[in-house]
């Protein structure tokens, strides 16, 4: 009976012995992992938001420049084109005035022309 009690009390030791090594090696596992993120994070998570914030900043102010040469060159263009149309209208109103004046001429020479044909029919009457 010693036997069997010696070969139980092996068993137990070894099962023990092998959870303790588990168990440490988790640990020791565990702290090398902790270690090595430390050492290999890229920066702190205030560092982070810190540039993210800047970052934000950048970009706003970026944008904002963008946005205000974007409204710069609009207004640029719609002058240009205003002033384009105000000289085409003057140049259509001219060309009105000289149509209006060739178109009163000629009803004047009509006009004219119809009196002397009225004149001419009246005295061979």
């Amino acid at each position: 009976m010693h036997t069997n009690e010696h070969t139980d009390e092996y068993e137990y030791t070894e099962e023990t012995s092998s959870t303790k090594s588990v168990l440490t090696g988790l640990i020791i596992g565990g702290l090398v992992g902790a270690g090595a993120a430390l050492l290999f994070a890229p920066q702190a998570g205030e560092r982070t938001r810190i540039e993210l914030q800047q970052g934000a900043m950048g970009l706003r102010d970026r944008t904002s420049v963008t946005v205000k040469d974007t409204i710069t060159q609009a207004k640029s263009k719609a002058n240009q084109i205003k002033q384009d149309v105000q000289i085409k209208a003057g140049e259509i109103q001219h060309q009105g005035r000289d149509i209006l004046a060739k178109q009163l001429d000629r009803v004047e020479k009509a006009a004219v022309a119809g009196r002397k044909a009225i004149e001419e029919s009246e005295t061979s009457m």
